[in-house]
């Protein structure tokens, strides 16, 4: 990751770029600019989005995401088996499991031995959600906490945001408690591209005012009626987005698929062939 002072200066000097539409970021690129793309390794998805079709036995399943291409996988639950069986049935699909959700409210010295288990490098929070800003206050100090035994182990706690938490309570939204209240130290973001649009925030402006805490992305595409789409072919246009960040790792997801592993090529395809 560079460092805030050289992102920063380069992402200002070319922030003008990134509110062009995908179509003149292409022909700039053309005409000299250095095209990136999306590491294939940097490649995950979010299991939630197959849960409808994982049954009994997951490992078809995770062997058919293999074959599609992917290497790595976020975890929502093991589907019944111990971290130890889960990560026998990664190891022969040839998956990580890099990253997973999880409460912070339980047994932390489970989560952990579980996350080394499963060769975790994040574990992130998926939802939480409170009707006053003295319950965001105190879990975000949980938080916090949490996060500093998470990183002494030597993982990474995250937290993974929803819509809710652009939307103000008392004067204040629960976002910015959460990135005061906390360290970049302890404490990085799983930024959600679609729930970061559907609550009317820009997630290049929340990327540069939180650098270098977003580490990952859910990418996770937007219809125009505001419903789910697989990636490509909804409103977000996330070569603009990528154009002015840089993350660790871009996770397909789409929380209600009209057919799981089609949404998941569709998703490993669109990220290995953007260019921007």
């Amino acid at each position: 990751m560079p460092s805030r002072r050289t992102f920063l200066g380069t992402a200002l000097a070319t922030g003008a770029a990134v509110a062009l539409p995908a179509t003149a970021g292409a022909s700039a690129s053309a005409s000299g600019r250095p095209r990136r793309r999306v590491p294939k390794e940097s490649i995950s998805i979010q299991l939630y989005t197959l849960r409808g079709i994982m049954g009994d036995d997951p490992e078809p399943v995770l062997s058919a995401l293999a074959d599609i291409g992917y290497r790595k996988v976020e975890l929502a639950g093991t589907y019944g088996r111990s971290a130890a069986e889960f990560a026998a049935i990664l190891r022969r699909c040839r998956l990580r499991a890099t990253s997973s959700h999880v409460g912070i409210d339980g047994d932390l010295d489970r989560v952990i031995a579980d996350a080394r288990t499963l060769g975790h490098k994040y574990v992130v929070v998926p939802w939480v959600n409170y009707a006053t800003l003295a319950q965001w206050r105190e879990f975000t100090a949980r938080l916090e906490a949490a996060g500093d035994v998470l990183r002494r182990a030597g993982l990474s706690l995250g937290y993974h945001n929803h819509a809710h938490e652009f939307a103000a309570v008392e004067g204040t939204r629960p976002f910015d408690v959460i990135t005061a209240g906390t360290t970049r130290r302890n404490v990085h973001m799983e930024l959600d591209l679609y729930w970061a649009v559907a609550g009317g925030v820009d997630p290049v402006a929340v990327y540069r005012a939180n650098f270098p805490r977003v580490r990952q992305f859910h990418v996770k595409d937007r219809a125009a009626d505001g419903s789910f789409a697989d990636l490509g072919t909804g409103t977000i246009d996330f070569a603009a987005i990528f154009r002015a960040t840089n993350v660790t790792e871009y996770i397909v997801e789409n929380d209600q698929p009209r057919d799981a592993l089609v949404t998941a090529r569709v998703g490993y395809d669109y990220l290995v062939d953007l260019r921007f």
